[in-house]
């Protein structure tokens, strides 16, 4: 019986490390989440003015064809 305890307790022991570690990268992988999706905000920012520079030097290159 007091084996079957021991090990039970062991068991849980491990069960109680690995929520433990996974609390852990979970919290990590919330970090490394909110920095990617912050670059991919300031990414499409940048490819949106980028987009807008571009329609308006062919707005102007059209302008000075006519």
């Amino acid at each position: 019986m007091d084996a079957d305890l021991k090990a039970l307790e062991e068991k849980i022991s491990q069960l109680i490390e690995l929520c433990q570690s996974m609390r852990k990268d979970n919290v990590e992988l919330r970090q490394s989440l909110a920095l990617a999706q912050d670059a991919e905000r300031q990414l499409r920012a940048k490819m949106q003015q980028a987009g807008q520079k571009l329609e308006s030097l062919i707005d102007r290159l059209s302008e000075d064809l006519v």
